[in-house]
């Protein structure tokens, strides 16, 4: 049974490409829908060039966190998504909306989980002398950044590194990480992928 996929962005979604792009021949899954919270995302277009159906549920436009995710619920709807995927989604769902879709949402983040939950990780890695570096899929729980680890790739640091030049290493390894994760997934097998 070939799995129904919606992307949540907020930026240019390149993950969200890399995904879509996956998504095809004899692949268990296919796109159904990208979602974005901010209407001028540029993913929006990128996914629109991909004759990809998309959709803006603007967070700003509503007084609380549970009137933006009964307003993602009523958008989501339509499509019949099986799994999300948060490709640069940068909201933070609340426990009712990772429980009513527990165990088909997905997330990339750009650290070796459970080190650097949160923002600014490229940053702390270098801070902390890290040797290596690099980016978790895992599952989405209600605790921010947590979840069962479906995937890593590991990026080694380098001595002349920045935030940005790390960070540019980090996303390339994520566009590998991220598909190779969701066919294993979609596919209903949870062993995690391993890249170096």
């Amino acid at each position: 049974m070939t799995r129904r996929v919606a992307i949540l962005i907020s930026g240019g979604g390149s993950n969200m490409v890399r995904l879509v792009e996956s998504m095809a021949g004899d692949h268990p899954a296919r796109p159904v829908l990208v979602l974005s919270n901010r209407p001028g995302a540029g993913g929006l277009a990128r996914a629109e060039a991909l004759g990809v159906p998309t959709a803006v549920v603007d967070h700003t436009r509503f007084p609380d966190r549970e009137s933006f995710e009964a307003a993602l619920d009523a958008a989501l709807a339509p499509a019949r998504p099986d799994i999300l995927c948060l490709a640069g989604f940068m909201r933070v769902l609340s426990e009712g909306f990772v429980g009513r879709w527990a165990g088909r949402i997905l997330n990339i983040h750009p650290s070796l989980l459970p080190k650097y939950r949160g923002l600014d990780t490229h940053a702390r890695a270098l801070a902390a002398g890290d040797e290596a570096h690099g980016c978790t899929v895992h599952e989405v729980t209600a605790a921010l950044d947590d979840g069962p680890i479906l995937g890593q790739a590991r990026v080694p640091v380098e001595p002349d590194d920045t935030p940005g030049t790390l960070a540019t290493r980090v996303l390339a390894a994520e566009h590998r990480l991220y598909p190779a994760v969701l066919r294993r997934f979609a596919a209903g097998d949870t062993t995690p992928v391993r890249l170096p």
